[in-house]
């Protein structure tokens, strides 16, 4: 297909245009977005008057692309569903990368995150969404035979989405009167609508097996039940959440705070309880209440390689049952969280020399002078390692920004937000993964973001070889 149209532009509208209906559906998401901008500035703040080295540079840490930056999360309920999001992220750039088997967290359910694949539209407009779909199968029959019922007889999209989507497929190309009408229906398959699609017996039913069916299930639209902006100081955050008497989850999700931040640290101000119609058997609506939609926060780190993630979860699980083994909750289990990741390397050079993290790589100015001179071929040859040259100055390497998300720390929001009243947990927590089957619902195979990540980094060396006229050995 020949894009005709600028998927970068058109997500970052999308996103905008997003986040400005949450912001007028949940209001103290707005008032979130103002809290993550106090921690940020109060942060560059306090790094100034350090000085030198230590002062942090805010164009450095707060670039164009974290200013915007959010993920959003949606829930979907059958393989049209998703099959058809696909299609409809795919036009703004947007594709499924990794599987998330989310039944580890005891929910009925498994995603994928759909985002930008490259690093240039990643530095452009980095909008992500988490999405998950429900699992059938680890339903009970009861509920499974009223979530098929109900979902069969709902639309989430509109006629002229689907008008739209087959339109760019057939001809690979939107005007931009056709782009601002994409942003105007695809909103809809996100937007809050306070009338359920379901009795409040049925909701009761679906609720008493798992609080996420009756949210995937009860309502006529997938609607957003969450956005995330993006901050370079959760902590702060959270204190200041605490401050202002916002209704902040008790602790932050992922590792523990370090001096190289790994992977995704969030934390959300608990869901709210809002006001919703159920149809009685007259198909009149009586007032009832649904518990949902919330405000989460991010700290985004570094990503991790194969290894690195292995050494990460093996920590996480040693600290995850020693928290069961003596009941640790809260702060009790942050101090064991923070004793057990003492073990992972929290230094840059120890992260790159043991291969735990991915590293884009560029020529110095050093470099570029001795490239020109011609010194650099003299000296090496036609080859040499990635440390010689970072040794001489020649190469210079930052981590990998952590794109991606963690099941359990997702678990973890969602089960603050919910409570973790489950009737059929014994059925989901021995379920297996069904990478297979999530990818006959979507329709292609997801992306594996540790390939996704290794080429970044490939591509980087790649360009130093160019830049040096040497093959470098990492």
């Amino acid at each position: 297909m020949v894009i005709t149209w600028n998927q970068n532009a058109l997500r970052a509208d999308f996103c905008h245009a997003l986040s400005e209906m949450y912001k007028s559906e949940v209001p103290l998401y707005g008032d979130l977005i103002d809290v993550v901008w106090e921690a940020d500035a109060q942060t560059v703040r306090a790094s100034e008057t350090l000085g030198g080295a230590k002062a942090i540079n805010p164009d450095d840490v707060l670039p164009s692309r974290h200013r915007v930056e959010r993920h959003g999360a949606i829930r979907l309920g059958t393989a049209y569903e998703l099959s058809t999001i696909r299609r409809m992220f795919s036009v703004m750039g947007m594709y499924p990368v990794g599987y998330y088997d989310l039944s580890i967290a005891g929910f009925p359910m498994h995603a994928t995150a759909f985002r930008p694949k490259t690093q240039d539209a990643l530095s452009q407009h980095p909008f992500r969404v988490f999405t998950t779909v429900l699992r059938m199968e680890l339903l009970t029959e009861k509920t499974r035979k009223l979530a098929q019922k109900a979902l069969a007889q709902r639309k989430i999209f509109t006629p002229r989405l689907l008008e739209l989507l087959d339109l760019v497929e057939k001809n690979g190309a939107l005007t931009p009167a056709e782009c601002a009408e994409f942003i105007q229906n695809g909103l809809e398959t996100f937007r809050w609508h306070s009338k359920a699609t379901v009795t409040l017996d049925e909701y009761m039913q679906l609720k008493a097996e798992h609080p996420l069916i009756a949210d995937v299930v009860s309502f006529p639209s997938s609607h957003i039940n969450h956005l995330t902006p993006r901050t370079i100081n959760i902590d702060l955050v959270q204190e200041l959440m605490v401050n202002q008497g916002m209704p902040a989850k008790e602790r932050i999700e992922g590792p523990p705070k370090r001096r190289c931040p790994i992977l995704l640290r969030q934390t959300s101000f608990k869901a709210l309880e809002e006001t919703v119609y159920f149809r009685d058997t007259l198909d009149r609506h009586r007032k009832g209440s649904h518990t949902a939609r919330f405000g989460e926060v991010e700290q985004r780190g570094y990503a991790l390689t194969r290894k690195g993630r292995q050494l990460y979860d093996r920590i996480l699980d040693q600290v995850n049952g020693d928290a069961t083994k003596n009941n640790l909750k809260g702060g009790d289990y942050d101090k064991v969280l923070e004793s057990h990741f003492r073990a992972f390397p929290d230094s840059l050079s120890e992260l790159r020399d043991q291969n735990l993290a991915y590293f884009c790589y560029r020529v110095t100015s050093t470099g570029e002078k001795l490239a020109e001179d011609g010194a650099v071929l003299s000296k090496f040859g036609g080859k040499t390692s990635a440390q010689q040259l970072l040794d001489q100055d020649i190469l210079a390497y930052e981590p990998l920004t952590y794109e991606d998300f963690l099941p359990l720390s997702a678990g973890g929001i969602f089960n603050s937000n919910l409570g973790n009243v489950c009737l059929s947990k014994q059925l989901i927590m021995s379920a297996e993964p069904d990478l297979d089957g999530f990818q006959r619902c979507l329709g292609t195979c997801v992306a594996d973001e540790f390939h996704l990540y290794f080429e970044m980094q490939k591509e980087s060396i790649q360009r130093c070889e160019n830049q040096l006229g040497l093959e470098i050995v990492v």
